[in-house]
């Protein structure tokens, strides 16, 4: 008997639960949908699939769409158990459904919803259908998501000018429960991520009145939680914490507190953002963002592994052809995609997913070729949001770091089409004639660097492009080194502020040899945000910002978030280039192991090998102790390389 799944159309289930949570943001009162397109699902599919049966066999279909069961050229209703003799079977179940996309259950000892089944939607060829592991039984609804729950009391109750202020040992994505002493009262609860934010009740992000009935409000962020005009006592305050259960597979504790500190506290900020997708932060936007999103499968592949968040994060960001927009309006976010499904495919090879999302690579590809200026740049067209990070460069006509991810994604393109059996000739062809052009317009021989922009005049400089350049591999040796000395260690050039572009530039530098620099950086960038009390990471740091001026963004008071899961980052960093577990997948080799043992003074630390199983990586500060549950692991210790077996502790003394 195989097992059962719902099943539906693929991408539909993304889409569905990726509007739903695009559309969940409340601020002040009011609702604030995501301002790009949104992708609609299917609501007329039909599934099939034909069986050679040895004997009869029954099975029952279910569905929350109408329709009908099609067997032979016989109708069936929903529910009712269908008897079908030996020979061949050809089943049909045809769905449509306003509400929602359709999906159905089918239960049977041989005809069952397991792998096998195709499903179409009358317009396209038809495809494998999806499924989700979280949805195997016949009395769940695959459009209601039925999220883990674990209860939190405060730690603190305390009178503050007049009201009460509850504090939770943590942040938390959770419901709040109100238990009135003395009958229910029409009180306003104002949440904040900071003490600052909860007992301003104008400027809070969210206040809520708790339901009559149940005492519940609406689920968000909240750390602390204040009502006005109530005595401790009166209002006795939980909170629901609501989450999806995804099993961390990493571990680290090494000899610094400071830099336990910091993994911890970043595994708990990216928990948070690791919902049904990645999300950019659970206060603001609470919405999926590509670029959030690429970031988010480093830090993954080295904490959960968990290939299918990053599949549903990539599919509901995509939507359906034809493409007619960038990715969240934004040219760089429609690239970062192309780079995130080649991340993710180098991660965990799953070859099905990769030929369901190819087409749309191939068309999101066609798409920005569309849109390129006489010299064969991608430029944004209007309504296009060119973004790249919160920094003034200059982004006049074409933009540099625009097409060092531009040409990244045309090598990409060839790799995986040829992975697949497709000829990747062109886009091989189309990475040689942009990198040319861009060394022509860009490369300014005489600041050793790129600069933003050649139409402006200004040749200004900014790290971006420089980084994109190191960090995908388009420039030699020698420009790297002069983009390192010109650039990356020239105090002139405007340092990164955002921890979203933090990520590249320590990345590079980690590349380059630089740890030391990066550990520093870890300590005091990150550090600096546990020195103000962060009990999860911030959307942006800038250290000469004013304590008082710190929760502010965007000209909003409380205006940054302050769980982002772009600034997690120290974790693929400890984890990758310290650790140092590189996840190859090349050549019969899963993975390589380069310890950087001589930034520890101890190191105990567990860490997944894509979806092969873990390794164990122990220190004591003379041996060195490797235990491997995943297959094809190599060590490389200087010019030394020795074999990492699956189940056998290998003990190196450095």
């Amino acid at each position: 008997m195989g097992r059962s799944y719902w099943i539906w159309y693929p991408g539909d289930f993304e889409l569905y639960h990726g509007m739903k949570q695009n559309f969940s943001r409340v601020e002040r009162g009011f609702g604030w949908p995501a301002f790009w397109k949104s992708e609609g699902f299917r609501n007329r599919v039909a599934f099939r699939r034909t069986y050679q049966l040895e004997k009869e066999t029954s099975f029952t279909v279910y569905s929350n769409a109408i329709g009908h069961v099609l067997v032979g050229d016989k109708k069936y209703p929903f529910g009712k158990k269908i008897v079908c003799g030996s020979g061949e079977v050809a089943v049909g179940v045809h769905t449509g459904c306003i509400e929602a996309f359709p999906c159905i259950y089918v239960e049977g000892e041989v005809i069952c919803s397991d792998k096998g089944w195709i499903v179409e939607d009358y317009d396209k060829e038809p495809l494998p259908a999806g499924k989700s592991k979280y949805f195997t039984e016949p009395n769940q609804n695959p459009t209601v998501w039925e999220y883990s729950e674990k209860v939190y009391e405060p730690v603190s109750v305390t009178e503050y000018n007049g009201g009460t202020l509850y504090e939770f040992e943590t942040e938390l994505n959770a419901v709040l429960e109100a238990e009135f002493k003395n009958g229910y009262q029409p009180v306003l609860i104002c949440c904040g991520e900071s003490r600052e934010e909860a007992i301003d009740p104008v400027h809070c992000y969210y206040s809520w009145q708790p339901d009559k009935e149940t005492g519940k409000c609406p689920c968000c962020a909240v750390r602390f939680a204040y009502i006005p005009d109530c005595k401790p006592g009166e209002v006795i305050l939980r909170a629901n914490h609501q989450y999806v259960d995804i099993p961390v597979k990493a571990s680290f504790h090494c000899g610094e507190d400071r830099l336990n500190q910091i993994w911890s506290v970043a595994e708990h900020t990216f928990r948070l953002c690791s919902g049904i997708f990645f999300i950019d932060g659970v206060k603001r936007d609470k919405w999926i963002w590509s670029g959030d999103a690429y970031q988010s499968f480093f830090v993954n592949r080295y904490l959960m592994a968990d290939a299918d968040i990053d599949q549903r994060t990539i599919l509901a960001l995509r939507g359906n052809d034809p493409m007619t927009k960038h990715i969240n309006t934004i040219v760089d976010y429609s690239l970062l995609w192309l780079l995130g499904v080649d991340y993710h495919n180098e991660g965990y090879g799953d070859r099905d997913f990769l030929e369901l999302v190819y087409p749309k690579m191939v068309s999101l590809m066609g798409f920005c070729n569309g849109r390129r200026d006489e010299h064969g740049f991608l430029i944004g067209k209007e309504k296009d949001w060119v973004y790249i990070d919160w920094a003034d460069m200059d982004k006049d006509g074409p933009l540099c770091a625009e097409q060092m991810l531009y040409a990244a994604c045309f090598r990409a393109m060839a790799e995986i089409s040829e992975q697949i059996g497709k000829d990747g000739s062109v886009y091989r062809a189309e990475y040689e004639k942009l990198t040319a052009v861009i060394e022509k317009f860009f490369w300014d021989e005489e600041k050793g660097a790129y600069i933003d922009s050649f139409t402006s005049g200004r040749r200004n400089v900014t790290r971006h492009a420089n980084i994109f350049a190191i960090l995908f591999s388009i420039v030699d040796e020698t420009k790297q080194e002069k983009i390192l000395k010109n650039v990356l260690e020239n105090d002139e050039i405007p340092a990164i502020t955002t921890p979203y572009f933090n990520f590249f530039e320590l990345d590079v530098l980690c590349r380059m040899g630089k740890l030391t620099e990066v550990l520093d950086k870890i300590r005091s960038y990150w550090g600096g945000m546990l020195d103000l009390g962060a009990v999860t990471f911030w959307e942006e740091y800038d250290p000469s910002v004013p304590k008082e001026e710190q929760y502010d963004m965007y000209g909003d008071h409380f205006g940054k978030s302050l769980c982002h899961a772009w600034a997690a980052s120290p974790i693929y960093f400890l984890a990758k280039y310290f650790a140092g577990l590189d996840l190859v997948n090349k050549d019969g080799v899963t993975y390589i192991l380069k310890p950087q043992m001589q930034y520890f003074t101890e190191l105990d630390c567990t860490l997944p090998v894509g979806s092969n199983g873990v390794m164990r990586l122990v220190w004591d500060g003379e041996i060195l102790e490797i235990t491997p549950n995943a297959d094809g692991g190599i060590l490389e210790l200087g010019e030394q390389k020795l074999s990492l077996v699956r189940g056998e502790t290998r003990r190196v003394k450095i």
